[in-house]
C-alpha cells in the first residue's frame, strides 16, 4: 500500500482487512504521524490475520511548514520501523504553540520534564542536560540527532554539539529517555531526534520568508521553498541570524545556514531522499564573571553586563551530507538505509592570562591560544523492520547495524598577541575512531501486553598519535604519545507496556548505557601521562509509568526513574599532574509528571456540552505543567556525599496557550529550576541559585494563510539569574528582551 502524505488526500479508508504493517514504518520517514484523537499511545491489538475490522479513520499528514498537525504528546509503540513499546519517550511539537525562536530551548522543552538547557548570555551553542547525568556543556552526554542521523562532532571522540538545525525546519524533537541506547546509541541520558519539515507532495511551488527583529540588533531570517514536480520533491531553506547578547563587548553573533533536500518518488514503494545541509558561524566570547572585588576581579553584582574577554571567538563550520533509501519489500517487511559524512572545523581563539571570573593580566594576557579541530565523518546505518503474525496478534521485529568513521586531527598553536588567529603549532595531534554496532529488538504482544527484549552490541576503535609536542608556555620539546584503545561491549534492555485501557497503558523499561573515553578524557593535551586504565562508563536505567490521552483535550505521562552509573569520569592531581581517572559512582533517582488539559473543553463537559462544539466556537486554552524531582548523589569514591553536577532537586514548567481557530495562539510559559552546582565538587564557586523565568509568545495570521505578525517577550519579569558556570567563570543570562516580525507564505 503507498502512502500519500497531503492533507487532502490523507483520508484512509476506514474498513481495512489488515492494519497494514508498512503503514506505521512510513510514517517518520516522511515526517508523517498519526492524528491521536481516540487511540491509546501504544497501539490497539491489531487482529488476527483470518479476521476482519473497521478502524477508526486515521487522518496522515505530511509534516510540510505549510500544513501543522499538532501530535500526541508520546510515540505510538511502533513507528518508522522503530519500537518505543515500553520506553519513556516524549513528543516536542512546535505546532503546539507559537513559534519558539531558534535559540529559545527554555520554551521548546516547556511541556518536557526532566531536560535541562544551559543558557549562554550568547547562545552561539547549544547545552543540553538530562537527570543529571554529565555536564551538559555543547550537549556532551545526549545523542542529538537530525533524521535519526548524529550531528555530534564525534560521535565518541568528541561528541560535543555546535551546529543546531533552526526550529523553523523542524516538524519536532522526539525525546526517548533511557532506553534510548537500543534506538541510535549507547549515551547514558538519552537521545534526542529532531525531525525535519517534508516537501509538499501536492504542490508544485510554495514559498515562505520570515523576518524578525529584536533586542540588541537582534535579526533573523529564515526562507524556504519546498514542492514537487513529476517524481522529484524539492526543499531549499536558508537561515540567518545575527546579533548582540547584553554582555558591554564581543558578544557579537552571526551565522548562515541552509538545507538541501531532494526526493524521488517518495509516494512510492522504493523511496530516495539526498539531504545536504551547510553552516557556518562566527561568535564572540565574552567570558565570565564572579563575587569578589578588588584586582581584576569582574563583579557580578557591580555590573552583570561586563565582559572578561575582548578578543575571544569561536567559530564553527559543517557541510554534512545523507542519501537515504527506503524499501518496502512487502506490506510486512520493510528496509531504510542510510549513508551519511561530511566535515566540521571548530575554531577557537582565546587569550591568555584570565582566570575564574578575572581580567586578563600578567605576561600571559599578551599571549593566545589557536585551537582548531576538523573532523571528516563517513558512516552508514541500515535498519530492518518487519511484522509478523503469531498467537493471534502481530510483533514487530526490528534489527540492523550502525557504523561510522571518523579522522579528526587537532592543532594548538601559541599566538603571541591577544587577538591572534595563527601562531607557532605546539600540538598537532591525528585521531581517529572507529564504530560499528548491531542491534536487534522485538516486541511480543500478547493481547494488551507487551514485552520487548532487545540487545545491542558496541564496538569503538580510538587512536591518537602525536605529530607535535611541544610546551605550551616555552615551545621546548615534549615526549610525544600513543594511544590506542579498543571497547566491544553488549548492551542489553527489556521493555514492557500493559494497556490498562484502550486509552492509556503502565510502561516499564530496564536497560543498559555506556560512555566511553572522549579522546581528551584518554590522551589530555597538556599530560605527559597516559590513561591506560581508564574503563568506560557504565549505566543501568529503570522506569516505570503510566501514561494516556483519552482525548485530543487530556494528556498525562507520570514515571518514576532510578539510575545507577558507575566508573563515572573525574579528574584527580598527584605529584603536579592532573589526569582523567574513573573517580565517580552515582546514583540518581526521582519523578517526572508532565500533563495537559483543555480548561474550555473540561468546562464545556463538566457542564453537560459538547467539548468539540465549544472548542470550535471560542478556542482552546490549554494548561500544561512538566515537573522532575530528583534526587542525585555519588555513594563511593572521592566524591561520595556531593551532587553531580547540574542536579536541580526541582524543575517546574508551566504555561497557558490560547489557540483560535489556526488563526492566533498566545503563550504565558514559565520556568523554575532549583538550586544546582555547576561542578562535581560542589565548590562555592560554582554555586547556581534557584531561578524563576517567564516568557510571552504569541503569533497570529492578519491575512489569509499568507501573511503571519509574530511577537515576544523573553523573562518578562527582567529576572536577574545565571544557569551556566565555566573555569572562565559565571555567565549572566539574558535579562528582559523582545522580538517582533511578519512571515508571508506563498
Amino acid at each position: 500500500m503507498n502512502l500519500i502524505c497531503s492533507k487532502e488526500r490523507a483520508l484512509l479508508r476506514t474498513s481495512l482487512n489488515l492494519m497494514k504493517p508498512n503503514l506505521l514504518s512510513f510514517l517518520l520517514a516522511f515526517g508523517c504521524v498519526p492524528a491521536f484523537s481516540q487511540q491509546s499511545p501504544a497501539q490497539t491489538n491489531p487482529p488476527a490475520a483470518s479476521s476482519t475490522t473497521t478502524l477508526d479513520t486515521l487522518v496522515i499528514t505530511a509534516e510540510t511548514q505549510a500544513k501543522p498537525v499538532v501530535q500526541g504528546p508520546f510515540l505510538p509503540d511502533v513507528l518508522d520501523g522503530k519500537i518505543f513499546a515500553g520506553k519513556k519517550t516524549s513528543v516536542i511539537d512546535f505546532d503546539a504553540l507559537p513559534q519558539v525562536q531558534t535559540d529559545n530551548y527554555r520554551q521548546a522543552f516547556s511541556k518536557t520534564p526532566g531536560l535541562l538547557t544551559s543558557e549562554l548570555s550568547n547562545n552561539a551553542i547549544l547545552s543540553l542536560g538530562s537527570r543529571g547525568i554529565g555536564d551538559p556543556h555543547e550537549s556532551q552526554d545526549i545523542m542529538v540527532l537530525k533524521d535519526g542521523i548524529p550531528f555530534v562532532m564525534d560521535m565518541f571522540g568528541y561528541s560535543t554539539v555546535y551546529y543546531a538545525p533552526p526550529l523553523e525546519s523542524m516538524d519536532r524533537m522526539e525525546f526517548v529517555r533511557g532506553g534510548s541506547s537500543l534506538l541510535y546509541g549507547p549515551q547514558p541520558a538519552g537521545s534526542l531526534n529532531y525531525i525535519s519539515h517534508r516537501p509538499s507532495l501536492d504542490k508544485e511551488f510554495e514559498f515562505s520568508t520570515q523576518n524578525l527583529v529584536g533586542s540588541n540588533d537582534f535579526y533573523s531570517n529564515y526562507t524556504s521553498v519546498d514542492g514537487t514536480i513529476g517524481r522529484l520533491s524539492y526543499l531549499i531553506n536558508y537561515n540567518h541570524r545575527s546579533g548582540e547578547s547584553f554582555r558591554d563587548r564581543n558578544s557579537d553573533y552571526e551565522l548562515n545556514g541552509g538545507t538541501i533536500m531532494l526526493g524521488l518518488d517518495l509516494n512510492t514503494n522504493t523511496r530516495w531522499l539526498l539531504t545536504l545541509d551547510l553552516y557556518k558561524s562566527n561568535a564572540g566570547e565574552p567570558g565570565g564573571l564572579n563575587f569578589l572585588t578588588g584586582g581584576n576581579n569582574l563583579n557580578y553584582n557591580q555590573n552583570r553586563e561586563q565582559a572578561q574577554t575582548r578578543f575571544d571567538r569561536l567559530l564553527v563550520e559543517r557541510q554534512f551530507a545523507s542519501l537515504a533509501l527506503e524499501h518496502d519489500f512487502s506490506e510486512a517487511t520493510q528496509m531504510v538505509w542510510k549513508v551519511f559524512g561530511g566535515y566540521s572545523n571548530r575554531t577557537s581563539q582565546r587569550q591568555r592570562g584570565a582566570s575564574f571570573g578575572t581580567a586578563p593580566s600578567g605576561p600571559n594576557a599578551s599571549r593566545s591560544t589557536i585551537s582548531e579541530h576538523r573532523y571528516y565523518t563517513l558512516g552508514t546505518d541500515l535498519r530492518f523492520s518487519h511484522a509478523w503474525m503469531a498467537w493471534g496478534n502481530e510483533h514487530h521485529l526490528t534489527a540492523g547495524m550502525t557504523s561510522t568513521y571518523t579522522y579528526a586531527p587537532i592543532e594548538n598553536s601559541l599566538g603571541f598577541t591577544p587577538n591572534a588567529t595563527s601562531g607557532a603549532v605546539y600540538n598537532d595531534i591525528t585521531r581517529r575512531s572507529a564504530y560499528i554496532s548491531f542491534f536487534a529488538e522485538n516486541q511480543f504482544k500478547f493481547g494488551r501486553l507487551s514485552i520487548v527484549p532487545a540487545i545491542r552490541v558496541e564496538n569503538v576503535w580510538q587512536t591518537i598519535d602525536d605529530s607535535i609536542r611541544l610546551n605550551s608556555n616555552n615551545l621546548t620539546p615534549l615526549e610525544e604519545r600513543h594511544r590506542a584503545d579498543a571497547q566491544h561491549v553488549p548492551l542489553g534492555a527489556l521493555g514492557l507496556s500493559y494497556e490498562l485501557t484502550d486509552t492509556s497503558n503502565l510502561y516499564f523499561n530496564l536497560a543498559q548505557g555506556y560512555k566511553p573515553p572522549a579522546y581528551a578524557d584518554t590522551l589530555p593535551i597538556n599530560n605527559n601521562v597516559a590513561n591506560t586504565d581508564l574503563n568506560p562508563g557504565h549505566t543501568l536505567t529503570y522506569e516505570l509509568g503510566y501514561r494516556g490521552q483519552p482525548s485530543p483535550f487530556l494528556n498525562w505521562d507520570v514515571s518514576g526513574f532510578f539510575i545507577d552509573y558507575q566508573d563515572r569520569f573525574g579528574t584527580t592531581t598527584s605529584g603536579g599532574v592532573t589526569t582523567v581517572e574513573n573517580v565517580g559512582h552515582s546514583q540518581n533517582w526521582g519523578i517526572d509528571v508532565a500533563g495537559e488539559l483543555d480548561l474550555i473543553a473540561a468546562a464545556a463537559k463538566l457542564s453537560g456540552g459538547d467539548p468539540e462544539s465549544a472548542t470550535k466556537r471560542f478556542g482552546n486554552l490549554a494548561f500544561h505543567v512538566a515537573y522532575e524531582w530528583l534526587n542525585a548523589e555519588f555513594v563511593d569514591g572521592p566524591l561520595a556525599g556531593k551532587e553531580p553536577q547540574y542536579a536541580p532537586e526541582n524543575m517546574l514548567r508551566f504555561g497557558l496557550t490560547y489557540r483560535w481557530r489556526d488563526r492566533f495562539k498566545i503563550s504565558l510559559l514559565h520556568t523554575y529550576v532549583g538550586q544546582h552546582f555547576g561542578d562535581d565538587t560542589n565548590s562555592a564557586n560554582f554555586n547556581i541559585p534557584a531561578y524563576n523565568v517567564t516568557d510571552l509568545i504569541a503569533e497570529a495570521k492578519v491575512w489569509k494563510e499568507n501573511v503571519t505578525v509574530l511577537a515576544g517577550i523573553n523573562n518578562l519579569f527582567d529576572q536577574d539569574y545565571y544557569s551556566r558556570i565555566r573555569g572562565a567563570g559565571v555567565d549572566p543570562a539574558y535579562g528582559r528582551n523582545f522580538y517582533v516580525g511578519v512571515r508571508f507564505n506563498y
